[in-house]
């Protein structure tokens, strides 16, 4: 079955009714209607608002805006100095009035205005007969604002066949959904169980103007409305308890830090810490990052050098050098704004962050910046090859073994090296013989 939306603007104010005695002047900016094979199966009305008509639309749940069935904001609260938009679409039950007058979008824009003017007690301009889907309000970060459950589950989705069940579960599961994703699984289960109960009600109300539904389809659309909430109240427990345990990898992080006598400050938009080390050869800023749905924790060491481009070539190849052997993190270039950092990282799924663990990410890490920090100040600003840097600067003591194949011997020394200080003095490669 095909369908198709048109779009009428709709510019006019429009006054609304309900119980309070004073009734409710809206802006309108859009009208929209869906048909399908011909029949207008929705209707949508976009309004703008001020802030201050928002908090007695919000105080009082017009547009049927009732608490229970709204997600979260999705980017901080409403500002009192920007419009707020409302989109709501009309209940199914009133549609045949709007298709006994128009036929397509412009047409029931006039015959909104009508009934603003004739008739403003009409069904049709009762806050009770539509439902809020979206509110959200441009601001100078951005946009915030919520959906709502008839935002997935639409009162035109209610027929005199009943509710499709499977469309009564998409939109259960990605209402629960967006609570989940805003940090708010504790009380998802609540919400929802709430969010039932509001649906119920408006159900029951809903089919009580579809008189062709019949009691036992009623009665089984409110057993599938049950059987979904369970199923979903299941889900939402398996969501938290992974989120819970998502969550104690960022709180053991943090619990390390404080422990560990570290100062660090919270990024605000993702659950990391940002942190400095001071080593012997250089300070530079470190990175703590919780990956939440992945199971694992991340620990960077950020070169306090960036990289200019003419130099990638050399510290590529120290790094290569460097990274070959490695057994805990590696080396990174960012080819974009040269910067160099140590990776550390561990994955616990199916396990804990314990403070062991943690302390060995972490401070493997920092040494091994520490280590290789010269090396790369040395390729940078003494113009060392990569091969003598990393020889120099490799490793504090370097370790050669050198096994002759005809005598199957093993040759053993060390050179302690402490500083760039060295470089004029470093000891030429000893000769061996092949005695």
């Amino acid at each position: 079955m095909s369908s198709h939306t048109e779009n009428f603007p709709l510019e006019k104010e429009l006054t609304f009714n309900y119980s309070s005695n004073s009734p409710l002047k809206i802006h309108t900016t859009s009208l929209s209607l869906t048909k399908q094979n011909n029949q207008i199966t929705e209707c949508h009305l976009t309004f703008s608002i001020t802030y201050q008509l928002y908090q007695r639309i919000d105080t009082e749940a017009l547009f049927n805006l009732k608490p229970e069935i709204r997600a979260p904001l999705s980017a901080g609260n409403f500002q009192p100095s920007s419009e707020i938009k409302i989109e709501a679409t009309l209940d199914p039950a009133l549609l045949p009035k709007i298709a006994e007058n128009a036929t397509d979008a412009n047409q029931a824009t006039s015959y909104l205005q009508q009934l603003s003017q004739q008739q403003p007690n009409h069904p049709i301009l009762s806050t009770y007969s539509w439902y809020a889907l979206e509110v959200k309000q441009k601001q100078e970060t951005g946009e915030t604002g919520y959906r709502t459950l008839w935002n997935y589950l639409k009162p035109s989705d209610i027929t005199s066949d009943g509710i499709d069940s499977k469309k009564m579960s998409e939109a259960m599961l990605n209402f629960a959904k967006e609570w989940t994703d805003s940090n708010n699984s504790e009380d998802s289960v609540d919400v929802m169980s709430q969010a039932v109960e509001e649906m119920s009600h408006t159900f029951e109300e809903l089919t009580n103007n579809l008189s062709e539904m019949t009691q036992e389809v009623l009665s089984e659309s409110m057993k599938e409305m049950t059987d979904a909430f369970e199923e979903i109240t299941n889900s939402i427990s398996e969501i938290s308890e992974e989120i819970a345990s998502e969550e104690s990898i960022f709180k053991a992080v943090v619990n390390f830090f404080i422990e560990d006598d570290w100062q660090f400050a919270k990024l605000e938009t993702e659950p990391t810490l940002r942190l400095a080390f001071q080593g012997k050869n250089g300070k530079w800023d470190c990175y703590a990052k919780a990956r939440e749905q992945q199971q694992q924790f991340a620990f960077y060491s950020v070169c306090p050098i960036n990289v200019p481009e003419n130099k990638h070539q050399p510290i590529i190849e120290f790094i290569t050098r460097a990274n070959y052997g490695m057994i805990i993190g590696n080396f990174e270039l960012d080819f974009t704004d040269g910067e160099i950092r140590y990776k550390t990282g561990i994955d616990v799924e199916g396990d804990r962050l314990s403070f062991a663990l943690i302390k060995q990410i972490v401070y493997a890490n920092v040494m091994m910046m520490d280590e290789y920090l010269p090396g790369i100040q040395a390729i940078l600003s003494e113009n060392l090859s990569p091969l003598e840097a990393i020889t120099l600067f490799g490793n504090i003591f370097y370790t050669m073994t050198n096994k002759i194949s005809n005598h199957r011997k093993t040759f053993c020394f060390s050179i302690l090296l402490n500083s760039s200080s060295n470089i004029s003095n470093f000891i030429s490669w000893l000769n061996f013989s092949n005695a």
